[in-house]
C-alpha cells in the first residue's frame, strides 16, 4: 500500500526575521537587566489621554466631597451584600476566606503617573503595601519629594502600609494613582508635570519578549505495509485423494 505525498501532515509555525530576533534579544536583555536591579518583573507602557486627563481633573480640580459616600451608595452597597453570611459560623466563614486566599498567588498592580505612563508590576497578595512604596522611592526620578497614592472612584488615598495587597483588596490586580505630594498648590503642579520615572525603566516602554523563534517542522508519517493473507487450510483428506472421473465422460 502506497502513501500520497500530499496527505504528509504539517505543523506550521511562524517564522521570524532575523531583525525581529534581534530586537526580541535586545528586549529581552533590558527585562533581564532591569529585573537584575530592582527584583521585579516589570513592564511599561502608555496610557491614553483620556485616563491621563481624568487622573488631573481628580488631582486638581475635584474637591474631596464630589468622592463622598452618600447614603445612596450605602444602600446600594448593601443590597449588592445581602447573602447568607449570618447564617454561617464564623468558623465556616474563616475558612471559606482562607481557602479564597490561598488561590490567589499574584496580584498585578498598575501605577498611573499624571504623565500617561503606567508601570504594571507583580506582587504576592501576601506582601506589605510598604514593598510598593519602597519600590516606586527606587524608580522615580525625584525621590526626594513626596508622593502618595490612591484609588478611584472614589478617590481614596492609601495609607495604612502595615497592611497585606490581599487585606487591601488589591486583588487580583488594581490601578493606583501617583501623584507627588507638596504643601504649596503651585508647588506641587510643577512636579507633577514629569517625567517620573529613571530613564532605563522608561526603556521598557512598549517592549514586550518575543517567543523564541521556531523554525517550520514536518511530520513524516511512516509506511503502512500490509501484510499477506494467512493461506487457506486445505482438507488433508481431500489432498490425498485421486481425481474421479465423472459417469458420463466414460466410454
Amino acid at each position: 500500500m502506497t502513501v500520497d505525498g500530499s496527505s504528509h501532515l504539517h505543523l506550521k509555525r511562524r517564522r521570524f526575521a532575523p531583525a525581529d530576533i534581534m530586537e526580541a534579544e535586545a528586549a529581552k536583555a533590558k527585562f533581564v537587566a532591569v529585573k537584575e536591579k530592582f527584583g521585579r518583573d516589570l513592564r511599561v507602557f502608555e496610557t491614553s489621554g483620556a485616563s491621563s486627563s481624568l487622573t488631573q481633573v481628580s488631582n486638581d480640580d475635584e474637591r474631596d466631597d464630589f468622592y463622598e459616600f452618600t447614603a445612596a451608595d450605602y444602600y446600594r452597597l448593601l443590597a449588592t451584600k445581602k447573602t447568607d453570611k449570618y447564617l454561617k459560623t464564623k468558623k465556616i466563614r474563616e475558612a471559606e476566606v482562607a481557602a479564597h486566599r490561598s488561590r490567589i498567588t499574584k496580584t498585578t498592580i498598575r501605577v498611573r503617573f499624571p504623565d500617561n505612563h503606567t508601570l504594571e508590576v507583580a506582587f504576592h497578595p501576601s506582601e506589605k503595601i510598604q514593598s510598593l512604596f519602597d519600590l516606586l522611592s527606587r524608580m522615580v526620578t525625584k525621590p526626594e519629594v513626596p508622593f502618595i497614592l490612591y484609588t478611584t472612584p472614589p478617590k481614596k488615598q492609601i495609607k495604612d502600609m502595615s497592611q497585606d495587597f490581599y487585606s487591601a483588596g488589591l486583588i487580583p490586580g488594581a490601578i493606583v494613582y501617583f501623584s507627588n505630594d507638596m504643601p504649596n498648590r503651585e508647588d506641587n503642579a510643577a512636579v507633577n508635570c514629569g517625567p517620573f520615572l529613571h530613564e532605563e525603566v522608561m526603556s521598557l516602554k512598549g517592549l514586550d519578549v518575543m517567543p523564541e523563534p521556531v523554525e517550520p517542522i514536518q511530520a513524516t508519517p511512516e509506511p503502512v505495509t500490509t501484510a499477506p493473507p494467512p493461506p487457506i487450510p486445505q482438507d488433508p483428506k481431500a489432498a490425498g485423494k485421486k481425481p474421479v472421473k465423472p459417469k458420463w465422460l466414460k466410454m
